[in-house]
């Protein structure tokens, strides 16, 4: 077997993987279906996470290339507090049936590409969520149930505790160098907790990523009601850099970071220009939104169904790397390192170039380097470790009582760093 053949088996294998029941991220399994986005309703830049017995909504939409709708449905698996099935039978968690239809849609009208827009709204009169915790939402035709085509993350908060954290360049290891470190306090209010070191977790997340995600379960040290967490490893992260922009909000003309449109039928070509690595450049501030990205056409005020689909050309010069891969990290390619997110070598142009099917809109991303043998991306290599970085972290509070079978989520709380 040839080596491109070898490469080519072992991309299938890994999207097979990727999508079997034990992953849960979020994510595209269909070749047709793109542009998944999951937000909170009234707040498209807010972490996905809502209150419990609140009204309070989670928007999922996406679109698939067609020219007809499908019939799909959804269902929900609950999760635990590191997003692995929590067991639960659906009567423990939902309100009714623990099935729903997708009977939201509209056509794509004045784009070159075709497409159906999708879109949902949890919860609603047919799903309904009782506890609190971490949600997985599987979407499906229905006549294929087992086959999921795509899935999204969200969480449901009781916001019984309350937790607060700051965030300082002065830590543990350096000295306003390249990280940036975290102190937690948990207050229980009027939650009994009978075990402070063992009943709680806390789950870090930064700009939306789960690589490098920290869990802490043990606080260093408990007063009265409160734990806190403080002085740990888990607390240190990486300080990165601020993510990459770029607009493809026309076809007529480039936007920003565009260097060039071609059109191909069936599709434009956006040709951005040329990255290169930041780690040896100095620190520059930019206002991002940590990964995420809006659909939009300039002329449009409808975009979700008025956005054209465009291949989207990103390019890396710089030397190739011997025991890593590049990947190109943010929402749209939902944080995942695999084959539709992985740079290939181009020894030509001496450069790292992917092309992506996007829907026109605004984009932030990063590229990330993913040693041989890692499951978590560095920062370092390409877009440089600095302590002034902007970061969003998001800090979740989950308390699992001795004998209790799933973790409830009983704190949430949103910090940025150098603001």
């Amino acid at each position: 077997m040839s080596i491109l053949k070898r490469i080519a088996t072992t991309f299938a294998l890994i999207a097979a993987l990727a999508a079997n029941a034990a992953d849960t991220m979020n994510g595209i399994f269909h070749p047709d279906f793109h542009t998944l986005e999951v937000k909170v309703d009234g707040n498209d830049y807010a972490p996905p996470i809502i209150s419990l017995n609140s009204d309070d909504r989670i928007n999922i939409s996406f679109d698939e290339i067609a020219d007809d709708t499908r019939y799909l449905r959804y269902s929900l698996v609950h999760c635990d507090s590191q997003w692995q099935p929590s067991g639960l039978v659906d009567p423990e968690f939902v309100d009714g049936f623990n099935l729903g239809n997708i009977d939201q849609y509209e056509f794509s009208q004045l784009t070159t590409t075709h497409y159906v827009h999708y879109s949902l709204s949890i919860p609603n009169d047919e799903v309904r969520f009782t506890i609190s915790g971490n949600y997985l939402v599987k979407i499906f035709d229905e006549s294929d149930p087992d086959n999921t085509l795509l899935q999204a993350r969200f969480m449901v908060c009781e916001n019984t505790m309350k937790a607060t954290a700051d965030v300082t360049s002065r830590t543990d290891v350096d000295y306003n160098g390249s990280k940036q470190q975290l102190s937690i306090e948990v207050n229980t209010m009027n939650e009994k907790v009978l075990n402070m070191y063992q009943d709680l977790n806390v789950v870090i997340t930064q700009n939306g990523r789960y690589d490098n995600a920290s869990s802490i379960k043990a606080p260093m040290r408990v007063a009265s009601n409160k734990a806190y967490y403080e002085h740990q490893k888990p607390l240190i992260f990486d300080g990165g850099n601020e993510y990459r922009r770029m607009e493809t909000v026309s076809t007529t003309y480039p936007g920003m970071g565009v260097d060039g449109i071609e059109y191909s039928d069936p599709y434009y070509h956006m040709i951005l220009a040329t990255d290169k690595p930041r780690y040896h450049t100095s620190y520059i501030y930019d206002q991002t939104q940590f990964g995420r990205f809006t659909v939009r056409e300039y002329n449009s005020s409808a975009s979700e169904i008025e956005a054209d689909y465009v291949i989207t050309h990103f390019s890396l010069e710089m030397p190739e790397l011997i025991n890593s891969d590049i990947f190109i990290e943010g929402d749209f390619t939902h944080r995942r390192y695999g084959p539709d997110s992985r740079m290939h070598y181009n020894r030509a142009t001496g450069a790292y170039e992917i092309s992506l099917l996007l829907k026109q809109g605004a984009y932030n991303y990063q590229y990330v380097a993913l040693p041989i043998g890692s499951e978590q991306g560095l920062t370092s290599i390409v877009e440089g470790n600095f302590y002034q970085t902007v970061n969003q972290y998001v800090v979740t509070v989950y308390h699992r009582k001795s004998g209790e079978r799933y973790d409830r989520l009983v704190a949430a709380t949103i910090i940025h760093s150098g603001r």
